[in-house]
């Protein structure tokens, strides 16, 4: 559908998703989990309401493309930076640090 990871602002649907969630952070964990998400996100057109409106979700599970978010020379360096670290990361002690080699 896409080539590297989608903007901040963009909103997608999940596959077998009933409502639209906007993206809102990228390449996070959350707190008592050691996997490495490529999105968090919460309901559009809602927005943020809490720890229990934010959503956890990989790229492989967006169904349907909605809005791609703003993108500028920054977000474009910022994301190829990014995708250029992947499989170089890992999860210790709750934050996400490159691998120990």
């Amino acid at each position: 559908m896409y080539r590297g990871l989608l903007p901040i602002g963009s909103v997608v649907l999940l596959k077998d998703g009933q409502k639209r969630i906007m993206i809102t952070g990228r390449v996070l964990t959350r707190s008592g989990d050691d996997t490495i998400y490529d999105y968090a996100g919460c309901y559009y057109p809602e927005g943020i309401g809490g720890s229990e409106s934010t959503f956890f979700f990989n790229r492989d599970a967006v169904g349907r493309l909605y809005f791609i978010g703003f993108q500028d020379e920054e977000e474009l360096a910022f994301r190829q930076e990014i995708l250029n670290q992947l499989g170089e990361l890992e999860v210790r002690n709750g934050e996400i640090v490159p691998k120990a080699e």
